[in-house]
């Protein structure tokens, strides 16, 4: 039993379905561009971190918040080895050099530095965390669509069209899986690296900050608790 008007409802819905082709190559295309630039700015980040030596925080201070004129070097190297760029990194130094803050002011400036490396290392990962989840969904998208009016030429004989489907569907699946694969592997290196330098800036403010590292986590907790 036919149900009336469902031919017609059927049309409608298979000219929507058509119409997100062009759209969903179109943004698998897109991707693959954003995947290779972020490819070339990985490539960029990896060759400067591997210039960079590791430094231990424990190589640096021997006493609770004191710097010496012999450890200024190594805090340096420390600085240089997380990935900042060259304005933070300066006001990194500024912040772990200079005599004249108040421990309040210090405390207060390292929660905020450090909010906003977690923040910069977010949006950094959101990047290529986005195309690894969406390259797939489009090559699916761009398998499916064309195979039902291939598989409906192909019911009428028509080999050919049968075939253009077959070609846009396997391409389209190539793509999102190749960027979606690419992203992920971007992500997941770079989450690791994130997270080591997030981690070795969050000991060095403690130290720094002396005996106020506990107050910079009970204003942190008090953050989370209000969102």
């Amino acid at each position: 039993m036919v149900v009336p008007g469902s031919e017609y409802l059927g049309k409608v819905l298979h000219a929507v379905a058509q119409s997100f082709l062009i759209p969903c190559i179109l943004g698998l295309l897109v991707f693959l561009i954003l995947s290779f630039m972020e490819l070339g700015t990985f490539v960029a980040e990896l060759r400067q971190r591997r210039k960079n030596k590791d430094v231990s925080v424990t190589e640096i201070f021997q006493n609770k918040g004191e710097i010496y004129p012999w450890q200024q070097q190594n805090l340096q190297q420390l600085i240089d080895a997380i990935s900042l760029p060259v304005g933070q990194k300066q006001q990194l130094i500024s912040l772990v050099m200079n005599p004249d803050l108040s421990p309040r002011a210090r405390v207060l400036a390292g929660r905020e530095f450090l909010d906003r490396q977690e923040l910069r290392a977010m949006k950094t990962l959101e990047k290529t965390d986005l195309i690894a989840r969406l390259g797939p969904v489009l090559g699916l998208m761009g398998t499916l669509i064309p195979l039902g009016p291939g598989l409906s030429a192909l019911g009428q004989g028509d080999v050919n069209a049968l075939a253009q489907a077959v070609i846009i569907a396997f391409d389209t699946t190539v793509v999102g899986i190749a960027v979606g694969g690419i992203a992920f592997l971007l992500s997941k290196v770079r989450r690791r690296w994130y997270e080591k330098d997030l981690s070795s800036l969050e000991v060095l403010l403690q130290v720094i900050l002396g005996g106020e590292g506990d107050a910079v986590q009970e204003a942190k907790a008090v953050a989370v608790t209000r969102k």
